[in-house]
């Protein structure tokens, strides 16, 4: 008798999969939008806080009532919710104009707010960080996802060695530890004990040479990649022992199949899905902004750029930061999505 394995999607079924993903997730990242903006201009009208609360944070502790409500007026904050919503909207597709009170500023398209204490647009300030973060982003992903994957492979190949004890104990630590503890310890011995590395502070987009450029983030890299490989090593472990006891893999090896092919081909692409699926979450995130990482070195990144708006209570910052974090997180989830497509046909038809 012969076996049919599931049938294969057709090129319009993978067109249509596509474009219900596509979809999907631009209507996902408009209810981002919509939530974000009225966790930080609603939540405060229904705490109590009044237009004149939020416009006093933009004018001097000087400014008396009038002044403040004027600035409160000028800068939006005493139309109804949904117009400033509006506004936002409006200002992402075609740009704003604020009203400081001295002059007009423009805010261009796309516009995700503007700072009224440093009277710029936040975008900018986003895109100069961005290459930090990407940099930093990047190279620990590629770090703990080889070096996660292959210590799980192996630990559920030599699965109660002293080498599978060994590494998930050393897992165990990486998910333990802090990024701020083994930051600033890293620190300490590798760069101003031992002068290895350069100290915190240093730049990594502003060296010219790639080796410098590698040797201001090799430390960051290294402390966000353990804290990230401990838990893919220790997933891809307990998937790797439940597909290689499947029926599938004793027929892969009862026909004569190498080993390797066995485990690479058949036993690890199917413990990949969850992997995949963690792996676009993480490195979503990290886009948004690695906040503990670049605190801890000082890299000016996004991350960076969020704790200062915060401190500062800069809430067009913080606003700003929060939807570019949305924008990666989607993106990384659809990327995602067609990957499985990738590895698993079958869910074209879902």
């Amino acid at each position: 008798m012969e076996t049919r394995g599931p049938p294969s999607a057709t090129a319009p079924d993978v067109l249509v999969y596509i474009v219900r993903r596509l979809v999907a997730a631009v209507l996902l990242l408009f209810v981002v939008t919509a939530i974000t903006f009225l966790i930080f201009f609603g939540v405060p009208k229904l705490g109590g806080a009044t237009p004149e609360d939020l416009a006093s944070r933009y004018v001097g502790k000087t400014a008396s009532e009038q002044q403040i409500h004027v600035t409160a007026e000028r800068l939006g904050f005493t139309d109804p919710l949904y117009v400033q919503y509006g506004r936002f909207i409006k200002g992402i597709f075609v740009g704003a104009d604020y009203d400081t009170g001295v002059n007009k500023d423009h805010c261009p398209a796309p516009c995700l707010g503007y700072s009224f204490i440093k009277r710029n647009p936040v975008l900018p300030d986003l895109l100069d960080r961005l290459p930090v973060t990407l940099s930093l982003a990047s190279g620990a992903a590629v770090l703990w996802l080889l070096g996660g994957v292959a210590t799980g492979v192996v630990s559920a190949l030599k699965r109660g060695s002293f080498f599978d004890r060994t590494a998930m104990g050393v897992a165990l630590a990486g998910v333990s530890l802090p990024i701020f503890f083994t930051g600033l310890l890293s620190l300490s011995i590798f760069s101003y004990a031992l002068g290895w590395t350069p100290p915190g502070g240093t730049n990594p987009v502003e060296q010219d040479n790639p080796l410098d450029w590698a040797s201001a983030l090799i430390l960051p890299w290294i402390t966000l990649a353990l804290l990230y490989a401990a838990q893919y090593a220790r997933l891809t472990r307990a998937g790797m022992l439940e597909t290689m006891e499947e029926d599938f893999i004793r027929t892969a090896r009862a026909k004569g199949l190498r080993e390797r092919t066995v485990v690479v081909k058949h036993g690890l692409r199917s413990a990949l899905t969850p992997i995949l699926t963690i792996f676009g979450l993480d490195l979503g995130l990290l886009l948004g902004g690695a906040i503990l990482t670049e605190t801890t070195y000082s890299l000016p990144g996004i991350g960076q750029y969020a704790v200062l708006a915060i401190t500062n209570q800069d809430l067009p910052k913080v606003l700003g930061v929060t939807l570019i974090g949305a924008v990666f997180i989607i993106l990384a989830n659809l990327i995602v999505d067609l990957l499985y497509a990738v590895i698993d046909p079958r869910v074209r038809k879902a």
